[in-house]
């Protein structure tokens, strides 16, 4: 028992030393500032499986309780076409409609609570009230009304989406200071010039993060969905399925599958912000 134990200890600590010693490393070449930036998470993250799959290996932890990430990845391989039909129901369909129309719909109705004030006093604290309900309970009431098949997890993500849109976006439309509103009045700017000159490019912040915690939200949402009632393909149906089958393996697969998903679609949208608030100043290096 101590041999795995400081095996797996000394593994940690040259693992540690080398992204730490990697991290530090700076350059004043943006292209290898910018290389150092992502191969430090690569190797963290290739560190920290190289620990599961030896930890799994030495102790003899049998693969219902934590499959190796050797056992996942063959799992991966052979079930592609099944990964493939439950991606495609669940992320491409339920996620993506639910996503743009829950954040369109918050978007707008920003817009709209900005234009008439006595509707941020109704409306942000139902808001509020709304974004804090269980998907469990919300759930099954939207496979009632909607069905079983996308349409009613696609529902689902809009009720997780719309809310935080909705407050972020608020937010972001007060965020202009009294000296720019103050210009703009001087210039003779009416509503809608001020809107979209002054008001909507300093909310992008604001907007964006709302953009990124929705798309792990939407996922979260339209998966746990899945579990009250879907065809019998889907990531959480298979999630459902499987673990019952005790295919512990195929779980961790659904979930490999999700959390790429999700790890690509918040890096695409923090790829946007970038371009769109290159002017932000968390982005200006010192």
């Amino acid at each position: 028992m101590m041999m795995p134990t400081l095996v797996i200890f000394a593994t940690f600590l040259v693992s540690c030393g080398m992204v730490v010693g990697l991290s530090r490393l700076n350059s004043r070449n943006i292209s290898i500032q910018r290389f150092y930036d992502i191969a430090v998470p690569i190797m963290f993250g290739i560190a920290m499986i190289v620990l599961w799959e030896m930890t799994v290996r030495l102790y003899n932890i049998p693969s219902v309780l934590l499959p190796a990430p050797s056992v996942i990845w063959e799992r991966i391989s052979v079930s592609v076409p099944i990964l493939w039909a439950d991606f495609r129901q669940t992320y491409l369909k339920a996620v993506i409609s639910g996503y743009i129309m829950g954040c369109g719909a918050g978007f707008i109705m920003a817009i709209i609570v900005d234009r008439v004030p006595f509707l941020r006093k109704g409306l942000l604290p139902v808001g509020n009230l709304a974004a804090a309900l269980p998907v469990v309970g919300v759930a099954p009431i939207m496979v009632m009304w909607f069905g079983f098949d996308w349409h009613s997890k696609a529902a689902v993500v809009v009720l997780m989406t719309f809310f935080p849109m909705l407050v972020n976006t608020v937010s972001g439309l007060a965020a202009s200071n009294s000296m720019e509103r103050d210009l703009m009045q001087t210039y003779g700017a009416n509503y809608w010039q001020n809107l979209f000159k002054l008001r909507l490019p300093n909310a992008m912040p604001f907007i964006f993060n709302a953009l990124k915690i929705n798309s792990t939200l939407a996922l979260i949402g339209a998966i746990v969905a899945e579990f009250f009632g879907t065809p019998v393909v889907g990531m959480g149906f298979r999630i459902s399925a499987e673990i019952g089958r005790m295919n512990v393996d195929m779980v961790w697969a659904e979930i490999f599958v999700a959390a790429l998903a999700g790890s690509i679609s918040y890096g695409l949208l923090a790829l946007l912000e970038r371009r769109v608030t290159f002017w932000h100043s968390s982005y200006r290096r010192k």
